[in-house]
């Protein structure tokens, strides 16, 4: 599918929502080790926040599994006139009026791949109900989801809502931007759809230290990382939550800050100078760092 311009572009990366097998015990995770704050419940649905205030993440009761992701959109874009546009292309679209804390409207969509998302205008602030201890997280990151079409995956995000290509590895991997960090949605190639890993972002190479000792410390193994990676250049942990999924803290994401100029902003452990989206190819593509244990090859950037 191509159109002549974007029917919506998106902007900042807001929350996730996931089904999980046991609610509860995801919720403990989060707030023990992530370090998210319960904002409220609504029925079976838990929403999380983080110390910014702003809605990180959606846990409802199901099979464990990654159910929607939602973007931020332009506050001059109609959501009327947006709704048409998506049905006009085939995308049946569902408009909501504050469906969860902080959100006044929202539209939901399914991609041809079965992800649901979800895109809102303006936001207030979802303070916890609690103090925000652990981890506390800046915010999430990023999502990476596995597709057997990275190409195709990519030209639907590109052509329709807006994404910018950051880099691909080969052509088994791309990472797109929504704003002006590196990647906020990535495709892998895999025989299915589903969840590749979730991010979330930390404050520094200090915060980094205190994951790995605060993970020890719940006996959750870190299966990746400390390593800088290639693409993206972000420094990263990776393991998994209670649910199995894979979960990324980071720091150091590139940016782009100026796109006309089309280059990352310059780092000192660059390689190219300066840096401009490309195709990584061939081994070793990060920066330093041990390669992924077994536990983790099969999610290997």
């Amino acid at each position: 599918m191509t159109t002549q311009a974007p029917i919506a572009r998106f902007t900042r990366l807001r929350h996730a929502s996931f089904a999980s097998p046991d609610p509860e015990r995801l919720l403990d995770y989060y707030r023990a080790v992530i370090g998210l704050g319960l904002v409220g419940r609504d029925g079976n649905r838990i929403f999380l926040a983080n110390d910014s205030e702003q809605l990180s993440l959606v846990v409802e009761p199901g099979d464990a599994a990654l159910t929607s992701i939602a973007f931020e959109i332009s506050p001059d874009v109609s959501m009327e006139a947006l709704g048409a546009a998506l049905k006009q292309a085939d995308l049946r679209s569902e408009l909501q009026t504050d469906p969860m804390p902080g959100v006044s409207r929202l539209l939901s969509f399914t991609d041809p791949e079965g992800t649901r998302f979800e895109l809102i205008q303006g936001w207030t602030p979802t303070p916890a109900q609690e103090r925000i201890g652990a981890l506390a997280v800046t915010k999430l990151g990023h999502v990476a989801l596995r597709t057997p079409d990275p190409r195709g995956a990519c030209e639907f995000y590109a052509n329709v809502m807006g994404l910018r290509v950051s880099d691909w590895i080969e052509d088994r991997f791309v990472f797109m931007r929504s704003g002006y960090e590196h990647h906020t949605l990535n495709f892998a190639r895999a025989p299915g759809h589903g969840l590749h890993h979730v991010a979330f972002e930390l404050r520094g190479p200090t915060h980094m230290q205190q994951a790995c000792d605060h993970l020890a410390r719940h006996k959750l193994p870190v299966l990746w990382g400390p390593v800088r990676h290639g693409p993206g250049h972000n420094t990263a942990i990776y393991h998994r939550n209670p649910d199995g999924h894979l979960v990324e803290l980071f720091h150091d994401l590139d940016r782009m800050t100026d796109e006309e100029l089309g280059y990352f902003e310059p780092r000192p452990w660059h390689r190219d100078r300066p840096q401009r989206p490309k195709v990584w190819v061939g081994l070793p593509r990060d920066v330093w760092g041990m390669p992924p244990s077994p536990e983790c090859t099969e999610f290997a950037r």
